[in-house]
């Protein structure tokens, strides 16, 4: 499964692609990880501070409380940031999409 959920905290799996002409979630990887595309390059960091920002916007969270668990330095990123009310309709939106 691409996450895992608590009272505290969110846990998404991401397949990032960077360098897109915008930053969007592009629907799931297979049943593993989220692609999500990022308007930066993978050039100093970029790519993970584009995602990190990306994350917090859409659901409405403050930016230093998304964290890249894993995969700093990978397409493959585990990412984690606190419970919010956009989570579960966006979950829904992601499971029905076909894999």
């Amino acid at each position: 499964m691409f996450y895992t959920a608590d009272s505290q905290r969110i846990t998404l799996r991401i397949k990032a692609q960077p360098s897109a002409s915008r930053s969007e979630f592009a629907g799931r990887y297979g049943t593993d990880a989220i692609k999500i595309r990022l308007a930066a390059p993978a050039v100093e960091g970029a790519a993970n501070t584009e995602l990190i920002a990306f994350l917090a916007k859409q659901f409405k969270v403050p930016k230093r409380s998304v964290t890249i668990q894993s995969g700093t330095n990978s397409k493959i990123k585990i990412v984690a940031f606190p419970p919010s009310d956009r989570f579960a309709p966006w979950l829904e939106s992601m499971l029905a999409e076909p894999v």
